[in-house]
Parts: structure tokens; sequence; C-alpha cells
């Protein structure tokens, strides 16, 4: 008889068989740097224009924004003088290979004390001298950057998530959120939308409905929303609540689409900084959702790769509280399991990329508490 592995999650059981888990994803984390006061915000971009993805690290409580270079991870400073560092987008506005920068600073939780300086930064033929940059835009509690195709001849715009709105405080954050979008060249702030309220902690990026266009996925206290790009403006549809714990205790943080045996799923971290990882499978035009661990504090970042290279993807969720990376699997009929990756980072930040050119998929996380930045190598056996 098959011996069955269950945990209990948020009052559901979830089990996966013994011995019918696809091979083992191994992981051989490297530490690149300590010292990152605060670290909260990572990017794999190739900086230098060498074919090699190189790594973008960004901490909070320092004054300098920081790259390192593959293969040996030198460390070279962007700029520096800064104050609160909350947030970057990179991508090669002038086609030279080497990508320019949107970055925010000046962060603070109450918008009366947060200027949300957004700079734009352009290296001066060396990027491992220090970068110039100009500012484009103040806009309060600026959190969330991200890099969109917005037209189908791939124009980009900088996407602009503030955690909240400019006339709110705590504990409720009732105000409207200005998410804005800038486009290169004049750089003029654009508004996406103004109908979510509370705090937006995340923001994703995707192609949803195939027409060329990027779409944007947002997690905030009234749960994961979707705002689709028509090419003549946008349009929003509720996913899902989230938590439905009374404000402001619910909704979503986090959010990514995930792709498994099902199909397109997202997953999520709940409520704002919270403990809980959900998963959302659309049923008959539904979003259905389901938790799949609720056992972790104070959740901050999750991402979603084909690490085992079967076609399917995992989920990675990070915890500062408790410092947990926690590695999530779909055996491709809605069974999920559970593996601790690492249980020394407080995850704040990760991202993912092909880092040694192996064919396989990394990940690279920084610790807020631990205020490290770490590769984690995939050493996972391919069949």
């Amino acid at each position: 008889m098959t011996k069955a592995n269950c945990f209990l999650a948020a009052g559901s059981l979830l089990c996966w068989l013994a011995g019918a888990t696809p091979p083992d994803i191994r992981f051989e984390a490297h530490s690149i740097a300590t010292g990152l006061t605060g670290g909260y915000h990572v990017v794999v971009a190739d900086l230098n224009h060498d074919g090699k993805p190189d790594i973008i690290a960004l901490a909070d409580g320092l004054p300098e924004l920081v790259w390192y270079e593959n293969p040996d991870w030198q460390r070279h400073v962007i700029v520096s003088g800064r104050a609160h560092m909350i947030n970057l987008a990179a991508a090669d506005v002038d086609g030279d290979g080497i990508p320019e920068l949107v970055l925010a600073d000046g962060f603070d939780m109450d918008p009366r004390t947060s200027p949300g300086n957004v700079w734009f930064l352009h290296h001066n033929g060396d990027p491992r001298e220090p970068w110039t940059m100009r500012q484009i835009d103040s806009l309060p509690t600026a959190h969330r950057l991200r890099v969109a195709k917005m037209g189908v001849h791939g124009e980009l715009a900088f996407i602009n998530a503030p955690l909240t709105g400019v006339k709110s405080s705590a504990p409720d954050y009732r105000d409207a959120i200005e998410l804005s979008l800038y486009r290169p060249g004049s750089w003029k702030r654009t508004l996406v939308s103004n109908a979510l309220h509370g705090v937006l902690h995340g923001i994703f990026i995707t192609e949803w409905d195939g027409d060329g266009r990027d779409d944007i996925l947002t997690a905030n206290f009234e749960g994961i929303h979707l705002l689709r790009n028509t090419g003549t403006g946008w349009s929003i549809t509720q996913i899902g609540k989230g938590d439905e714990s009374p404000w402001p205790k619910c909704g979503s943080s986090d959010v990514t689409v995930v792709r498994t045996g099902q199909g397109r799923q997202l997953a999520a971290i709940e409520p704002w900084h919270g403990n809980q990882v959900a998963i959302y499978n659309q049923e008959q035009g539904k979003w259905a959702r389901k938790v799949i661990d609720a056992s972790l504090e104070d959740g901050h970042t999750i991402v979603a790769a084909d690490f085992a290279g079967d076609g399917q993807q995992e989920v990675v969720a990070g915890f500062r509280r408790g410092h947990s990376l926690v590695l999530y699997r779909n055996d491709g009929r809605g069974v999920w399991s559970r593996e601790v990756i690492d249980g020394q980072i407080a995850a704040a930040g990760c991202a993912v990329g092909d880092l040694n050119g192996d064919g396989r998929t990394d990940l690279v996380c920084i610790g807020s508490a631990t205020a490290n930045l770490v590769w984690y190598e995939n050493v996972t056996t391919r069949k």
C-alpha cells in the first residue's frame, strides 16, 4: 500500500504520495554579499552586455545602490548618497545593450513623510563606474516599479505602484491609490487606475490575453485584480478577495502567475505581510482559492519558475519572520507539497534566472534582517 504524506493548512488536508513525486529539486546556496542592511529588492539583469546575467541588490538601510558582476560577483556602485531606496526596474531603453534603471527612494509608509522620489539612471560608458541619475517624478509612497510592454510593437513603459493613497493614514489606508506609468522620453506620469484602496503591496506584469500587450495583476487590501491594457484604455476585474478577514487584515500582499499541469494559476501571499500561501485556479469561469500553507510569518516575496525542467512551474515564497524560503510543488492534479529551501534567510525579495548558463533556472534572494544576498544554484538532476 502506498503511503501518503500530508500536512494541515488552514483547515485543508494536503497530501501527496510517497515515491510518486518527481525527482527532487536541489539548490546549492552561494553567499554573494553580507552587510546589506535592510535588504529589500533584487533584480537579475545583464548590466555590462557580456551575455551573463548580473545581480542588482537594493537595501533600504544603505546609501549605495550596488550590482554584482557575474561570474566572480565583484561589487560595483551604481549610485550613492541615497536614502530609503525601495524598488527599481531595469530595461534597455536606448538599445545599447545595457539596461537603464528607474529607481524609487525616499520611502516611508506615511505619505506625508514619503516624497516617493523616482529617478532615471543611465550608465556613462562603463557600467562599473558611477551612473548618472535625474529625477523624473515624486509620488508619495512610490513602492513597486516594473517594466511592461505597452504596445504590440514593443513600446516600453515603467509602472509605478505606490503603497498607499496620498491622503491615507494607518491603520486603514482607505484612500485611492494612483497606479501610474511613465513612457521613456517624456517621462510624464500617466494614470493607469485609481480604483484600488488600502495597501497595494504587490504587482505582477503578465501578457494575460495574447494581444501582445502586457497587463497588470495587483495585490492589495481588496484582493487580487487584473488590469487589462486594451490599447485604448485600462479595464479592471477582481479575480479574488484574498483573505476575507475584517479590514485592514484582509486581501492579498503579493501575486504571481504559475503554470502547472492544471494550466494557468495564480499564487499569492495573503493577507498583507501574511502567513498564507494561496493558489487560485480558474474553474468554469470563476477563480477558486485554496490555501496551501498557513504556517509561516511575514510573507514578502513570491515567484514561480520551472526549476525541475519538466514543463511545470514551482512556487517559491519568502518569509521575513522565522527566516524561511519555501518551495511549493504541484503534482499536476492540484495537490501541493512543500519543502524548506533555506531556514536562515529573512527573504524580502527574490528573482529567477539562469545565472551560470547551464540551462537550469536559478534563484537569488536578498534578506532583510539577515542583510545578505544568496544565489541558490539549481543543481537538480535532469532525466
